[in-house]
């Protein structure tokens, strides 16, 4: 009686295992081909002092919550020296159906983002994609790259839209979001 009692105690604790590595495998992922823990040279801005390639990152995610209409990816460095951090790409209304994005994706003139999706004015004051130029010697600044699963299809904005009113309305229309860390300092 006892061994069956032990046997049931072991079978549950199993199950529960494996449910539990069930539900944290489904979880909103983000992912990238082209960055770890460390932005290189080829996102690096060109300009301000800085003489990187200036390419957006391949990003791709999966296990979209149930809901989700569009999509929007941020990249953020809160670390900047302006009391409100630097916004560095603010692409939305990207497709439900869509589930990467290439690299380069942030250059408009290479028109390779998604079709409807709309880029918006970053802080260096450009459309598109612009990466790390943190101030020589500040440090490391960290880089915020976030994709947000989206309860509509459209957040209503265009590409005039600045960074604050772009957050302010991601923030009441996300579903779930899941973001990489990325760090760049500038010698």
């Amino acid at each position: 009686m006892q061994s069956i009692s032990i046997m049931l105690k072991i079978s549950t604790l199993f199950t529960f295992f494996l449910f539990s590595i069930a539900t944290i495998a489904q979880t909103f992922t983000l992912k990238s081909n082209d960055i770890g823990g460390q932005m290189t040279s080829k996102q690096v801005f060109n300009g301000f002092g800085c003489s990187g390639s200036n390419v957006s990152p391949q990003l791709s995610w999966s296990n979209a919550p149930e809901g989700t209409k569009s999509f929007a990816i941020t990249i953020h460095d809160p670390s900047a020296p302006t009391g409100s951090g630097w916004w560095h790409w603010l692409i939305f209304d990207i497709d439900a159906s869509v589930n990467d994005l290439v690299s380069n994706a942030g250059n408009i003139e290479a028109n390779l983002a998604p079709k409807g999706s709309i880029q918006s004015v970053t802080d260096y004051g450009a459309f598109g994609y612009g990466g790390p130029c943190p101030p020589q010697g500040h440090g490391f600044h960290q880089y915020v790259i976030t994709i947000h699963a989206l309860k509509v299809a459209s957040l209503g904005l265009d590409k005039n839209t600045n960074a604050a009113v772009v957050g302010f309305n991601l923030f009441a229309n996300t579903i779930e979001k899941a973001s990489i860390v990325a760090y760049y300092k500038r010698d």
